[in-house]
C-alpha cells in the first residue's frame, strides 16, 4: 500500500519521535548514586577502625598477661620490668587467644 508523499514523512515522523522518546537519555546515563559511594566509605572506615582497635586490644592484652604471669621481670633488678621483653613478649600461643579472652573477660578477676 503506497501512503502519499505527506501521509509516508507523517508516519516517518511518528516513529522517530517513539523511537527518540524510547532512547536514553545522555545527560543522565552516567549518573553516579554518591550516597552508595558515601555509604560504602563509612563501612570501610569502620572496617578499618574496628581492625585497629582489635590489634591494639591484642597488644594490651598480651602485655597484661605477660605482666600478671611475671614473664618480663628484669633479671638484674627483681623489682623492675624489663621493657623491651614487654615489647617484644608472646605471652600466649596464638593472637586470637588474646583477644578472645580480652573480649569475654570485661571485668579484672578477683
Amino acid at each position: 500500500m503506497k501512503f502519499p508523499r505527506n501521509e509516508q514523512e507523517e508516519a516517518e515522523g511518528q516513529v522517530m519521535k517513539i523511537y527518540k522518546e524510547s532512547s536514553p537519555a545522555l545527560e543522565t546515563l552516567f549518573e553516579w548514586a554518591y550516597i552508595n559511594h558515601l555509604a560504602w566509605s563509612l563501612v570501610v572506615v569502620f572496617l578499618g577502625v574496628i581492625f585497629w582497635l582489635c590489634v591494639a586490644l591484642v597488644n594490651a592484652e598480651n602485655q597484661r598477661n605477660a605482666l600478671l604471669t611475671k614473664q618480663c621481670m628484669d633479671p638484674i633488678f627483681k623489682t623492675e620490668l624489663d621493657r623491651k621483653c614487654l615489647r617484644t613478649v608472646q605471652s600466649r600461643d596464638h593472637w586470637w587467644q588474646h583477644l578472645t579472652y580480652a573480649l569475654s573477660h570485661l571485668s579484672p578477676e578477683k
